[in-house]
């Protein structure tokens, strides 16, 4: 009775009302709550800490300064956030002797993110050292870029003074990067093939306007070269591609190309200034400007030479183009056109051979000389040279060659009496 009373007592106070005592709240509980909210704070801010690290990311394609500043500080400000949320952790969950298996599975999670932070912390830092060498590689890619802007400025310049670039060639020019090609023997070679390439090519329309007319292209291909063995019929094509040459090539190791004019003579320079100047023009805007400069009467000359009256006088019915030619003029056929094609090609190699120092210089073979592989190249790519003494002879040069400096390019050359292998 006695305990009974007692517990009586300690429900009830002075007013005889029972009292409800207040319940004492669980810390472990409590901590949890505590512990989860932290996670949740933790993902909220590691999703963050993702989307900072992408944006700096996406600031690098295109590469843009300020917007790689401005998530680069995303990102630290995020990271700062998440170290604050690591102390805050271990200064209210010190270690204790006994863990509950709850607590274990809250440590495991909090150290997943941590080593999480850490893997960011890392590529942040990586990230940021790319950024330096980014940022050093463009500050030099600058002051290259103003390096060549100056040379160019001062290559447009001579070229205005000596009259060479027009409005339009200057913006021809621009687009085409032109202006940044060096003197080398590549850009030679590539400049003879580009005019072999623009002889093919015009000994085309050549061969059609003769079949046309009636021409027995055997005979006007035995006229021109005789004695040849051809391994097939089709190869008499580089009969007329070699007539085509030997009149254009004329001249060409004299400084004016064998056009009477009364200029200024010409330094190395001033030949590549004209190279540049002339390349990415149509022949025939250029002709339009100035019939009458020394590139005008260079292909008045060489049609004349290569175009026979009597060729033309079956192709056409007359001599009208001819006569117009002769004239001064420079007609707006096509056959013209294309011959002006050509005409071009021929007349940038002949710049560009006086560009170097010692210049260009042009060499040819004689027919039914011994086939050279340093100084000499078979047309026909599948033709069997054979053993020393089995060799064929040169049937005749298509192409002629040329040295520059300790560099040969070979001639094309016709292989009389060989075969082909295919």
């Amino acid at each position: 009775m006695l305990n009974t009373g007692l517990k009586e007592s300690q429900i009830r106070d002075s007013s005889n009302q029972k009292v409800h005592p207040q319940p004492m709240e669980d810390p472990v509980n409590q901590n949890v709550e505590s512990i989860e909210a932290l996670i949740s704070k933790v993902f909220t801010n590691i999703s963050s800490l993702k989307s900072a690290y992408i944006q700096l990311q996406a600031a690098h394609t295109p590469y843009d300064p300020d917007k790689i500043q401005a998530a680069d500080k995303l990102v630290i400000d995020e990271l700062r956030h998440l170290s604050e949320l690591k102390h805050c952790y271990r200064e209210n969950n010190p270690k204790s002797t006994s863990v509950s298996p709850q607590d274990s599975r809250l440590a495991a999670e909090i150290q997943e993110q941590q080593n999480l932070l850490k893997t960011y912390e890392v590529m942040v830092k990586k990230f940021q050292s790319q950024i330096q060498t980014k940022d050093s590689e463009i500050l030099e890619l600058q002051q290259q870029i103003q390096e060549a802007n100056q040379k160019r400025l001062r290559l447009e310049k001579k070229l205005k003074q000596r009259g060479l670039l027009t409005k339009e060639s200057e913006d021809s020019e621009e687009e085409n990067g032109f202006f940044s090609m060096e003197l080398t023997p590549n850009l030679f070679s590539s400049t003879v093939e580009a005019a072999y390439k623009a002889i093919h090519d015009f000994s085309k329309p050549l061969i059609n306007l003769m079949k046309a007319a009636g021409w027995d292209l055997d005979a006007a291909a035995n006229s021109i070269q005789s004695d040849v063995t051809y391994a097939k019929r089709a190869h008499k094509k580089y009969a007329f591609e070699s007539h085509i040459c030997q009149r254009m090539f004329s001249g060409f190791d004299d400084e004016n190309f064998s056009v009477r004019h009364d200029g200024l003579t010409v330094s190395r320079e001033g030949f590549f200034h004209q190279f540049l100047a002339l390349r990415a023009m149509d022949p025939l805007d250029i002709l339009s400007q100035n019939p009458d400069s020394i590139f005008g009467k260079f292909c008045r000359s060489k049609y004349l030479l290569v175009i026979h009256p009597k060729m033309e006088s079956s192709f056409f019915g007359n001599l009208d183009q001819r006569n117009y030619v002769m004239g001064g003029g420079h007609p707006r056929t096509p056959f013209y056109q294309a011959f002006l094609k050509l005409a071009k090609a021929i007349w940038l190699l002949h710049r560009l051979a006086f560009a170097f120092e010692p210049k260009a210089t042009v060499f040819q073979v004689k027919n039914g000389s011994e086939f050279s592989e340093v100084y000499m190249e078979s047309v026909v790519k599948d033709m069997v040279i054979g053993e020393e003494e089995e060799r064929p002879k040169v049937g005749f040069m298509v192409m002629p060659g040329f040295k520059i400096g300790g560099t040969v390019i070979q001639c094309q050359v016709y292989l009389s009496g060989a075969k082909c292998s295919g």
